[in-house]
């Protein structure tokens, strides 16, 4: 004979629906290959006479490469507040 209403059962389903999920979200980015940005190596040059960012960028870049990129690049490693230069100060740039 039973009384009042009946005692739910606990079952496993949302435990192996959550596992279920939480492989479909993990599998895909543990699968995923990071590809780091290659080093880059610097040399410290000195700034002459008439030279300026965009011709010390020129000088620095492949033929097929993008000048502006590594003007910018020059700017940041060195945290240039613009693109003056002074006779005689010492620049970070890519070899």
């Amino acid at each position: 004979m039973q009384y009042g209403k009946p005692k739910p059962r606990l079952t496993l389903m949302p435990l192996v629906a959550l596992g279920a999920l939480s492989l479909a979200v993990t599998l895909p980015a543990l699968s995923s290959t990071v590809h780091a940005a290659p080093p880059v190596a610097y040399t410290t040059i000195t700034v002459h006479e008439g030279q300026t960012l965009w011709t010390l960028a020129e000088s620095k870049t492949a033929p097929s490469g993008d000048v502006q990129a590594t003007v910018d690049q020059i700017i940041a490693t060195n945290h240039l507040p613009g693109a003056t230069l002074r006779i005689g100060q010492k620049l970070r740039v890519p070899r």
